[in-house]
């Protein structure tokens, strides 16, 4: 069949061979050469001039990319150069409105330890312990205002005695005296800061001597007499007594000396003994038995607040090393708790942070738990994809929360706590502004961990409402109610200490007091993270 198939083929070649001798059929063969050859010539030409024609768009294209690159880089260099500008310039403001304030304790209230700017005099709210000086040494130092420092530095020297006869505060006496002497030793090692700072943590020292070691929080400078506030029942309470770690591990770090990190620890050792599954201590704990009254208010806010944000940061401190991994095991069994409390308001949809007592639920948020969407944000880094998501996407809704706890006021300052009653957002509760930073201090970590300058608009508003509001002729006062902006007469000395300071680093590059080098106790003062195991003990 093979054979006889191309026997077949042979023929029929040979019959068309044939027809094309006729003339007929010959010219129609020539006629069709003829155009298939100009058709292939045409094509030619076509294709010619596509390729001409691409190589030409290419090269105009190549052009063009390269001026928008040149664009691009003179916009982004103007850009840059635009914005910096204006952070330099606002950073001077926030320098001079430190100034401002400086120069009015000095002028009116030198040596006290804080002023009263309308009676232009100074009172004594913390026994004398000189509470604006000390508060004020490292943000004197990181606005480069030496003279002011090397002064502030000199009566200290000279001046400052913790020989009184007086019942201070053991978790205020820490934060701002311990922790400005500390951060002051950290930025400047000066010995003369860390020597006084030891000083007075050793006065501090006896609160501790408790059956379960969580601390009694009053103590007599003088004579170490300790107890707690009578209007307190008799129970210590949450952040008082847990408020501590970050000073005096640093102190045990700097002087090797394990004592302070003893006494500390030992806190958290009692707290978790038995810690609750949702990580929720209500704010008052018995100092004999280490029991917390589950009776008493679960807050973010005022007397339970910087309990959870020290959880967080004696992680940070330790290096984030398994020495210190039950603090960050801590901390996230809180935050899980802590989104069993958060709600949405209406209309708005704000996300707010609820009190709980025992079962019951109080519609209600302090301005002092706006420290919490910057601890989430500094946290976030902890965990996995998914959870640091959910946990900075957290910290972002309550951080515009916060902020509308300034934009919803006639004078733009915040009050003291807000209400969120069924169809009104947020109502504002009690209606002072004692110039509180939590807020500033929130948006200077999610300005740092997100980049987004968004967050640094809105301290400038908030700047610019403490300029118009609080400021007066000597020096800055509160407001007695935001909705009038009636004055108090008080100037804290944590404005100067932590509002204005994070207002400046807000403003300024990350590099400067780097998250990766510092951890902020809750008065704002940067210590110096130090690999911890280095000179103190681990219990």
């Amino acid at each position: 069949m093979g054979r006889s198939r191309s026997s077949s083929d042979r023929w029929g070649w040979i019959r068309l061979f044939d027809q094309l001798k006729r003339p007929k059929w010959l010219a129609l063969v020539v006629a069709a050469l003829v155009l298939m050859s100009c058709g292939l010539r045409d094509r030619q030409m076509l294709v010619r001039e596509h390729d001409e024609e691409i190589s030409r768009l290419n090269v105009e294209l190549s052009s063009l990319q390269n001026k928008v690159r040149k664009l691009r880089a003179f916009s982004g260099d103007a850009y840059g150069r635009i914005d910096e500008d204006i952070y330099v310039e606002r950073r001077e403001k926030v320098k001079e409105a430190m100034l401002h304030a400086w120069n009015s304790y000095v002028k009116y209230a030198w040596g006290q330890d804080e002023l009263q700017p309308q009676s232009m005099d100074g009172v004594n709210s913390f026994g004398g312990l000189g509470a604006t000086i000390v508060d004020s040494l490292d943000t004197l130092y990181i606005m480069g205002l030496h003279d002011e420092f090397q002064k502030a530095r000199e009566w200290v020297v000279t001046s400052l005695d913790f020989n009184r006869d007086y019942e201070a505060s053991v978790f205020e006496t820490t934060i701002r005296v311990v922790g400005g002497l500390l951060s002051a030793y950290d930025l400047s090692e000066d010995k003369i800061f860390l020597e006084k700072a030891q000083n007075i943590a050793d006065r501090l020292l006896p609160a501790w001597d408790t059956p379960s070691g969580i601390p009694y929080n009053v103590i007599n400078l003088s004579h170490g007499n300790a107890k707690n506030y009578d209007w307190a029942g008799g129970d210590s309470i949450l952040a008082d007594s847990g408020t501590e770690q970050l000073e005096f591990i640093a102190l045990s770090q700097r002087t090797r000396d394990p004592k302070y990190q003893q006494k500390v620890e030992k806190v958290i050792m009692e707290l978790r003994k038995n810690y609750p599954s949702d990580g929720l201590l209500p704010i008052y704990i018995d100092s004999d038995s280490g029991t917390p009254s589950y009776q008493s208010t679960i807050t973010f806010g005022a007397m339970g607040d910087s309990f959870y944000e020290y959880l967080l940061k004696v992680w940070i401190q330790g290096n984030k090393t398994e020495a210190v991994r039950h603090y960050r095991g801590m901390w996230e069994t809180s935050m899980q708790g802590l989104l069993s409390l958060v709600r949405r308001s209406t209309p708005s949809s704000l996300s707010y942070i609820c009190e709980k007592t025992e079962d019951s639920l109080e519609e209600k948020m302090d301005e002092l738990a706006c420290f919490v969407p910057g601890m989430l944000a500094l946290g976030s880094g902890g965990y996995g994809p998914q959870d640091a998501r959910r946990f900075l996407s957290l910290a972002e809704e309550l951080v515009w929360t916060c902020y509308n706890f300034y934009r919803s006021t006639p004078t733009q300052l915040a009050g003291e706590n807000y209400y969120f009653y069924s169809g009104e957002d947020m109502s504002v509760g009690t209606a002072w502004n004692i110039q509180r930073p939590e807020t500033v201090e929130s948006l200077m970590y999610l300005w740092r961990v997100t980049g987004n300058s968004t967050y640094r608009e809105w301290g400038w508003n908030i700047f610019q409402a403490f300029e118009k509001n609080s400021r007066v002729d000597s020096g800055y006062v509160g407001l007695r109610d935001v909705k009038t902006g009636e004055k108090d007469d008080k100037m804290q000395s944590f404005f100067l200490a932590e509002t204005l300071k994070y207002l400046y680093l807000l403003f300024s590059p990350p590099t400067v007091i780097s998250l990766d080098e510092w951890v902020f106790n809750t008065e704002a003062h940067p210590l110096r993270i130090i690999p911890r195991g280095d000179g103190i003990v681990s219990l």
